[in-house]
């Protein structure tokens, strides 16, 4: 006789879902530690990487892994049409990223704090904020700050404009991002090790605050969104 468990994996038939609800994905089949959400409508597939309590997936429009609790299969359904990513010109681009700061803006106006892992609010990490926030406009980044790194487009700090994307971390790994509002000024989701906790706006300059000039000392680059995540998994 199959356990609980195995029962629901094996009701597991299909080869792309969609998530009924927001869903957490975790790090390790032990389902502590928190890797990213998934909001309501997202697709994902099952692997066949399974454990007592949970089942490895990966998400299917940036492609990034985790595992689910069986106890949240539930929020899953069958995908009734499977995903396909758009494509959009950089031009298309341009016109949408007044809205993208919007989306960053109108979250720090909402009590949050920050989320390792969060990407569906109010609660957000870095790189979780950027991609909410382009996805709101139906831009896919990918999910990890060096991973948003490796995918814009290189360019020169005096080439900032409103909606590029600023980078932190240590001279080998992008560990931190933030999104350009102009003047100097990012906006960001950023814990309390760095003196906040939740999203902020802090200045490209050593005449900033504490925080600001913690971050800065930190600045590795800048990078333009030029086109939307195309999935390399479906």
């Amino acid at each position: 006789m199959l356990s609980n468990s195995e029962s629901q994996i094996f009701n597991l038939t299909a080869s792309e879902y969609q998530c009924l609800a927001h869903l957490n994905l975790y790090d390790s089949p032990g389902c502590t530690g928190l890797a990213t959400q998934a909001a309501a409508g997202r697709h994902l597939q099952v692997t066949s990487n399974h454990q007592d309590t949970a089942v490895e997936v990966y998400l299917c429009e940036d492609d990034y892994p985790g595992w689910v609790s069986f106890a949240d299969l539930g929020l899953l359904q069958p995908a009734t049409v499977y995903y396909q990513a758009a494509t959009l010109a950089e031009t298309e681009i341009k016109k949408l990223l007044p809205k993208v700061i919007a989306f960053a803006q109108k979250a720090m106006e909402q009590p949050n704090e920050y989320l390792w892992g969060g990407t569906v609010g109010p609660n957000y990490d870095c790189s979780g904020l950027m991609q909410a926030a382009f996805v709101s406009v139906g831009i896919w980044l990918p999910r990890d700050a060096y991973q948003q790194e490796a995918f814009v487009q290189p360019i020169q700090l005096s080439e900032l404009v409103l909606g590029d994307l600023v980078f932190f971390g240590t001279p080998k790994k992008a560990t931190h991002v933030g999104l350009y509002l102009g003047d100097g000024a990012y906006i960001h989701s950023s814990g309390k090790a760095q003196g906040r906790n939740g999203i902020g706006i802090d200045v490209l300059s050593e005449q900033g605050d504490a925080v600001s000039r913690s971050y800065y000392q930190q600045l590795r680059g800048a990078g333009r969104v030029v086109k939307s995540y195309e999935p390399k998994r479906i």
